[in-house]
């Protein structure tokens, strides 16, 4: 598993070269701009729910005492929680939507590196992989969200919540990695058989999604580079397991 991790994370060498001798910026243009109008509505909505939420959460604090600290401390989980989940969010909606984009981004990468244009791939429309992408990603944001509320719960108690926190980083990552290798896995494979395939390599998802979600903590820049190298990464990673699984 963690070989898997650092093959994940170490995919992302040479990206930059490789989207340039490829000729690949062109394609990104519309994911970015869904990156930023995404990114820039959650922001907005989470920062004005934040103080909301930590109002509704302060008001379980019946007594006079401590109330002041109580209301500093539902503050700041209001507003940590309203991140969190904006984006569990922003990452899925920006994958969905970006999916007819990235299919062909994924198909020459894989032609570049198999020196074959002539595979034999699933055919599948824009709207085709529009929905793929969507139903994907609906799939992906139930599970991660039925697995990240008990964590943010259990981060509350003392030392299980470094763990905690530890587990939801690594959720989010395999989800983000999920979603970026099905670009190339629509091609070959039905929805159920996707999925079985990223279950087996998981940890090639997880270090894709591990440098996704740090991509996202640089402002601005993170929102505007994330989808091309992550992408990128992913599909050279994806193309070189299904190679090796001929073999």
């Amino acid at each position: 598993m963690i070989k898997n991790i650092l093959k994940g994370i170490t995919s992302y060498a040479n990206s930059f070269k490789l989207i340039a001798q490829l000729k690949l910026w062109k394609y990104f243009f519309i994911p970015i701009g869904i990156s930023i109008v995404t990114a820039v509505f959650i922001g907005f909505t989470s920062y004005t729910l934040a103080d909301d939420i930590g109002t509704f959460i302060s008001k379980i604090w019946i007594w006079d005492w401590g109330k002041e600290t109580f209301t500093s401390i539902s503050n700041f989980v209001g507003g940590a929680t309203v991140i969190l989940l904006g984006l569990v969010l922003y990452k899925h909606i920006v994958m969905a939507l970006s999916a007819p984009f990235m299919s062909p981004v994924s198909e020459k990468i894989e032609a570049h590196f198999t020196k074959n244009t002539n595979h034999e791939h699933r055919k599948t429309s824009f709207n085709d992989q529009l929905w793929r992408g969507v139903r994907i990603n609906l799939r992906n944001l139930w599970k991660e969200i039925l697995f990240t509320i008990p964590l943010i719960i259990l981060g509350f108690i003392p030392v299980i919540g470094i763990a905690s926190t530890i587990l939801i980083f690594l959720v989010q990552a395999y989800y983000a990695g999920f979603g970026n290798m099905d670009y190339t896995l629509e091609r070959h494979f039905k929805y159920k058989e996707s999925i079985q395939f990223v279950k087996k390599n998981k940890g090639f998802a997880i270090g894709n999604g591990i440098v996704f979600i740090l991509f996202l903590l640089i402002p601005v820049i993170g929102i505007i580079l994330v989808l091309p190298l992550s992408v990128t990464a992913a599909s050279k990673q994806t193309v070189a397991i299904l190679e090796n699984q001929k073999h």
